[in-house]
C-alpha cells in the first residue's frame, strides 16, 4: 500500500481551482455539450427549458421530428438545433416505430 502526502499547499491549490471552477459555472460561462446525436424527452425538456405537455404538442403538430422505441421517445440533436434557428421542417418526421 502506499501513501501521499498532501500538503497545506496543494490543499489551497484545490480550493481555488474549486472556487474558481464553480464561479465559472454559476455564471453560466459553461454551457452542458450534448454530444449524442439521439436525446431522450428529459434532455430535450431540460435543453428547451419546457414541460412536458410542450413537448408532447411540438410531437403532435409535427414541429419536432421524434422516434418511438419501446415506449420512449427520441429526438435528433440536429433537428432541435434546426427548431431553435427557426428551421422548422414539418415534412422530417421520422414516424412513429413501435
Amino acid at each position: 500500500m502506499t501513501y501521499e502526502i498532501i500538503t497545506h499547499e496543494d490543499l489551497q491549490k484545490f480550493r481555488l481551482q474549486l472556487l474558481e471552477d464553480l464561479t465559472r459555472l454559476m455564471s453560466g460561462a459553461v454551457q452542458p455539450q450534448f454530444n449524442k446525436e439521439w436525446l431522450r424527452s428529459s434532455e430535450v425538456r431540460k435543453m428547451l427549458g419546457i414541460s412536458h405537455g410542450t413537448l408532447q404538442n411540438l410531437r403532435i403538430k409535427n414541429i419536432l421530428p421524434h422516434r418511438k422505441i419501446g415506449g420512449l421517445m427520441y429526438y435528433k440533436y440536429q433537428d432541435i438545433l434546426k427548431l431553435l434557428e427557426g428551421g422548422e421542417e414539418k415534412s422530417m418526421s421520422y414516424g412513429k416505430a413501435a
